[in-house]
């Protein structure tokens, strides 16, 4: 009998204000078109972690007993194991998942999870940002414009030489964001006027 394997994402974000995610706040009002509009910028770290996985109460207690994923003093964990469970994004929130290739598997929260409980699990670990856009603004199209570097007027977020990013308009984000092998963004819905 094959055991179904089961997913989980933890976002951590600081309970402080974020330096990196207003510096690049700044950047993009200051000298990106598509940031312009920009009216707020977060920054948040995600975890994915997929095996034998209890519910999601008992996922977070671990988490917040291990300094592998966070340090609950300075930041926050939210932690959703279905698509129901509440997220830290707001609806009108656009997303970009950062990841490095290649070192988003994280082998030391995996041997952590393993000597705990003893069972075994993938943990991926990537980057979000998410955007907000003042109203009217054509926000999925800005946020794609932000997401990877091309040169010194679009990009912002990502470096394609070592880094993948992916857009998402629809908040929250799919359970296997991260483990994913291929992508295509999310369109938002068109709001009507």
């Amino acid at each position: 009998m094959t055991r179904r394997k089961l997913r989980a994402q933890a976002f951590v974000e600081l309970r402080a204000e974020d330096p990196e995610a207003t510096s690049a706040l700044a950047v993009a009002r200051a000298h990106l078109e598509a940031g312009s509009e920009l009216s707020a910028l977060r920054r948040l770290r995600v975890f994915e972690l997929a095996g034998a996985l209890p519910e999601r109460d008992a996922i977070a207690e671990r988490l917040h007993g291990s300094t592998q994923f966070y340090n609950p003093a300075k930041e926050r964990c939210v932690v959703r194991a279905v698509d129901g469970d509440a997220s830290p994004f707001g609806v009108d929130e656009v997303l970009v998942l950062v990841l490095e290739r290649g070192g988003d598997r994280r082998p030391g929260a995996e041997r952590w999870w393993r000597h705990e409980t003893g069972g075994r699990i993938e943990v991926r670990e990537g980057v979000v940002w998410a955007m907000r856009f003042a109203a009217g603004e054509d926000a999925l199209r800005r946020g794609e414009d932000l997401a990877v570097t091309r040169d010194r007027t679009h990009g912002l977020l990502a470096n394609p030489q070592f880094q993948e990013a992916r857009v998402c308009a629809t908040a929250p984000p799919p359970l296997d964001w991260l483990s994913r092998k291929s992508w295509r963004p999310t369109k938002r819905p068109r709001r009507s006027a």
